[in-house]
């Protein structure tokens, strides 16, 4: 699944188009390379998202099969570490 959508699917951004914005300015990274929203996301991936005030690290655990996911689900797919 691509990072764009995968990003959208398990929570993390509300819009895909958020997701994308964010990927384009160089803060989304995926075992600390910085991607393109094609890059796609496999078990086992460290994606890091630098916000303004302080980074955050998510390890992906599953790869969601649908659309989008319930945000009661999220710890199912990724991790914050």
């Amino acid at each position: 699944m691509r990072i764009d959508k995968f990003l959208n699917a398990v929570n993390i951004t509300k819009r895909r188009s958020v997701a994308q914005d964010m990927i384009a300015n160089g803060v989304v990274l995926i075992n600390d390379i910085v991607v393109k929203a094609s890059k796609n996301v496999e078990v086992g991936n460290i994606i890091t998202i630098n916000y303004l005030k302080e980074p955050k690290k998510y390890k992906v655990l599953q790869i969601p099969t649908t659309k989008s996911t319930p945000k009661s689900l999220q710890h199912q797919y990724v991790e914050e570490l």
